[in-house]
């Protein structure tokens, strides 16, 4: 895991130039986080909608990794430019858990996956965040803790939406995938808590 998150760290240095353009077009941290949340929107909307076109499948792949491209680059631009604040956290959270749950919802709407099997991925997947969250008031880091992160969850929900096109039902078990990996993460987080706490 350790090494998975300094390949993460990696990757997102390298957008540190993308960062540096939209700082010099004007555009703030905050500003960047809402237009992810949007683009999660207009995702979950053309996944929603998918039994009309298949294309839109392809198209809603692209804007819900761009919106997670945009929460790399408005972390980058908070530090980058010490533009970072309190309110522009809680913003960022809660637009990635609104767009995490917006564009699971567009897939279980549009019946990309089965409806059981999506509940279960929207609840873990909000669960996966929240513990994150709740343990590290109590001073204790989870960063590189538990298999599916957010940047797993949106290069699942990607690639297999992609391969939907070509092979259907890709998608539908990438959910249950989903699904069992994020509520093992939560697992993971809660018994690495308990152990922190009981040493």
């Amino acid at each position: 895991m350790e090494l998975l998150t300094k390949i993460k760290k990696k990757v997102r240095l390298s957008f540190k130039g993308l960062a540096k353009v939209f700082h010099d077009l004007g555009f703030s941290p905050n500003s960047i986080s809402i237009i992810g949340l949007f683009l999660s929107v207009l995702s979950a909307i053309l996944y929603g909608f998918s039994h009309m076109d298949n294309s839109f499948i392809i198209i809603a792949a692209a804007l819900f990794l761009l919106s997670g491209l945009s929460d790399v680059i408005d972390g980058l631009m908070a530090d980058m430019f010490d533009e970072t604040s309190s309110f522009g956290g809680v913003l960022d959270s809660v637009s990635d858990r609104y767009g995490d749950a917006i564009v699971l919802s567009g897939i279980i709407i549009g019946g990309l996956c089965d409806v059981s099997w999506g509940l279960v991925a929207l609840i873990g997947t909000i669960l996966v965040s929240y513990v994150r969250a709740r343990v590290e008031v109590e001073g204790i880091k989870m960063e590189s803790i538990g298999l599916m992160e957010r940047a797993e969850r949106i290069i699942l929900i990607f690639s297999s939406s992609i391969l939907n096109i070509f092979y259907s039902s890709v998608l539908a078990y990438s959910v249950i995938l989903l699904a069992v990996l994020t509520n093992f993460t939560v697992l993971q987080r809660m018994i690495y808590f308990f152990r922190v706490t009981s040493t």
